[in-house]
């Protein structure tokens, strides 16, 4: 994630008047854009780009996301929450991954869909 990128102003949301005076703390509770989970609150990314040809699996996952939802990103692999330690074992990943808004979590070849889960754990 040694990149940073300006979010594209079509992927942007208008801000609230007199978002520009609001401290930075009051600024996080702002939807800036529809990827929410990367955008900072200048309209910046921290960004990771896959080599096609190192990681095929990895490219095919991106690809078939875009075809199905427009959009090319999934979250990075410093996959950790406010407060929380980064991830470093598939357990630590299921157990963010369940205490999020995520709806999938993949590892390798498995996905893990949060919906299928939670049907399960209900029966």
């Amino acid at each position: 994630m040694l990149l940073v990128q300006k979010i594209k102003k079509n992927r942007r949301v208008a801000l609230p008047e007199g978002y520009a005076k609001m401290g930075w703390m009051e600024k996080l509770y702002f939807r800036r854009s529809d990827l929410p989970a990367i955008t900072h609150v200048d309209y910046s990314a921290r960004i990771q780009t896959v080599d096609g040809r190192a990681e095929p699996r990895f490219r095919k996952l991106l690809e078939a996301f875009h075809r199905l939802t427009g959009c090319a990103v999934l979250i990075n692999t410093s996959f950790n929450v406010k407060d929380e330690p980064i991830v470093n074992t598939p357990e630590d990943a299921l157990r963010c991954f369940l205490g999020t808004g995520m709806d999938y979590l993949v590892m390798g070849e498995l996905i893990f869909s949060k919906r299928a889960y939670l049907v399960e754990e209900s029966h």
